[in-house]
């Protein structure tokens, strides 16, 4: 289980500050799949960040019971200096697996070629992308976190991205933003919107994706 209790974030700047989310409570239990909406700037890689940890929050908690993977798509975990290689073999020591074993996975998967032991600072940002999701998927965890990133690659690639998210899908929870209603559809059994620093959760993809849309054609973020 990861819950939200009363969960509020703040970022400060010089005379300004930005209210992102305001007291939110939620749960994510073992087997859940949900699907998140919200308009750009609405906080949805924020709220990732915060479910994986990577942040905390300005005031409540955030309590986790349940593994969690970085946010898939996320190439800030990748550091640009590293070869793609290099950063393969650093998740692996952080996270006490096999580094060959790894490395081998991230190699076949990520299709890189020689450029997996180019720095990572060369890569276009699909190659990014690639690596990124390739590193994330030796490592098993109870909940993974996507953020857009099934569109990297070509169609081969892309194929071969959705079946490993749907077979760990039937073993970990997810939870997935995209702007593609069809994505979420795919992966996810119920919807969640972000709007106004609240999430509201629907019991389908497709009623949050109509409410999502409901509140763009109104100007609503």
């Amino acid at each position: 289980m990861i819950s939200f209790r009363n969960v509020s974030k703040n970022y400060h700047a010089e005379g300004f500050t930005k209210h992102v989310f305001n007291s939110v409570s939620f749960d994510i239990a073992r087997g859940d799949s949900i699907g998140i909406c919200g308009a750009n700037g609405a906080g949805k890689s924020t709220l990732m960040r915060l479910i994986a940890g990577i942040e905390q929050p300005s005031s409540g908690s955030v309590d986790r019971s349940m593994t969690t993977s970085w946010p898939i798509g996320y190439t800030s975990c990748i550091q640009g200096v590293l070869t793609g290689a290099d950063n393969a073999r650093f998740i692996a020591r952080l996270y006490k697996r096999d580094e060959e074993e790894v490395l081998a996975y991230v190699e076949e998967f990520a299709q890189l070629g020689p450029y997996l032991y180019q720095q990572a600072r060369t890569y276009s940002a699909g190659m990014m992308a690639r690596l990124a999701f390739g590193i994330s998927l030796p490592i098993e965890f109870d909940c993974y976190l996507v953020d857009e990133v099934t569109g990297a690659g070509d169609e081969r690639f892309r194929a071969k991205s959705e079946q490993a998210l749907l077979e760990r899908r039937e073993r970990a929870s997810l939870v997935m933003i995209s702007h593609d209603p069809h994505t979420l559809e795919q992966y996810c059994t119920r919807g969640a919107v972000l709007y106004a620093g609240n999430l509201t959760f629907y019991d389908s993809v497709a009623e949050a994706c109509e409410v999502h849309h409901g509140l763009q054609m109104r100007g609503i973020t």
